[in-house]
């Protein structure tokens, strides 16, 4: 969904627009995000609307709130600078020299190693399947507070929320009113919606997602101000792969509990490894276990 400004402004009122908690704590009261925004445009002062770069103080401003000396104001700004502070693009980050001294390159290095230890050798072939797939099935659709957006962006694109809302009309199932429209004729600052609620995001067909709105600000000199760059993602909560207790190599497919042969519980294995270990060549059951099919999270990195 685009990012720009624009849209119809929404509400019957300024007091209307301006987000309260309809569940205290957890989420606010329907508002519209782009009078929201004209809101805060009319509150704030042009400087603080401007992106562009805020002019550097003076050194004898720097030293009167310092309380120091001009010339330690002069050298304290040459060195700890922004463009000095920041790591250069030519340094390789992931060589760590083997007697740092510092605690926080030795914790990198051991999180390094524990990743090389434990990188999925098939991993880059799921990664590739998932693009592939994500090219093929572009039919997606963002829902908010009673309207579905469906992305018709491409010719092979299918109305996706069609079938919903006839399942919700069919049988009478308390949802009134459901509407559906394109995608890429919003932006966010169309929408109606509330902090801190769960929406839906869905693709792939049924690949469903919630979309939780946690914070809406105005942009600031200071974020990404390249729009082909948005959404930007700025977080992405990696799950670990459990691996096989035995090979120590694939994804654990298997999750046993008291058992007898295993030096924990639970123990994870693969589909071979369990099936060496817990049965002959027959298929009769070795030892005593209790043993679960098991859906590694870190597959759905």
């Amino acid at each position: 969904m685009a990012a720009s400004s624009g849209g119809s402004s929404g509400g019957t009122g300024s007091e209307s627009n301006i987000p309260e908690y309809e569940t205290p704590e957890l989420n606010t009261r329907v508002f519209h995000v782009g009078s929201f925004g004209a809101l805060w445009k009319s509150e704030l002062r042009p400087e603080d609307l401007s992106l562009q770069a805020a002019a550097a103080d003076s050194d004898e401003a720097v030293a009167e709130e310092l309380s120091c000396p001009p010339e330690l104001a002069a050298e304290l700004r040459t060195v700890c600078r922004v463009d000095v502070l920041k790591i250069s693009h030519k340094e390789d980050t992931e060589v760590i020299p083997e007697d740092t001294s510092l605690i926080t390159l030795s914790i990198r290095q051991k999180a390094l190693e524990r990743r090389e230890e434990t990188i999925m050798i098939d991993r880059a072939c799921r990664q590739e399947t998932f693009i592939y797939e994500m090219d093929l099935y572009k039919s997606a659709f963002f829902y908010f507070e009673g309207i579905f957006y469906d992305d018709r962006r491409y010719p092979e694109c299918r109305d996706l929320s069609s079938t919903i809302i006839e399942w919700a009309e069919s049988r009478d199932r308390g949802y009134t009113n459901l509407q559906s429209t394109k995608m890429e004729d919003y932006t966010f600052n169309d929408l109606n919606v509330k902090i801190g609620f769960p929406y839906l995001y869905c693709h792939q067909g049924d690949c469903e997602h919630i979309v939780i709105i946690t914070d809406i600000r105005l942009i600031h000199r200071d974020d990404c101000l390249d729009r082909g760059l948005y959404p930007l993602l700025t977080k992405k909560h990696w799950l670990w792969t459990k691996k096989c207790f035995v090979c120590k190599m694939y994804t654990a497919r298997w999750v046993t509990n008291e058992d007898s042969l295993a030096p924990q519980d639970p123990s994870f294995f693969c589909d071979v490894c369990f099936q060496m270990l817990h049965y002959d060549t027959d298929g009769n059951k070795l030892g005593e276990f209790l043993a679960y099919p098991y859906v590694d999270p870190g597959i759905f990195n």
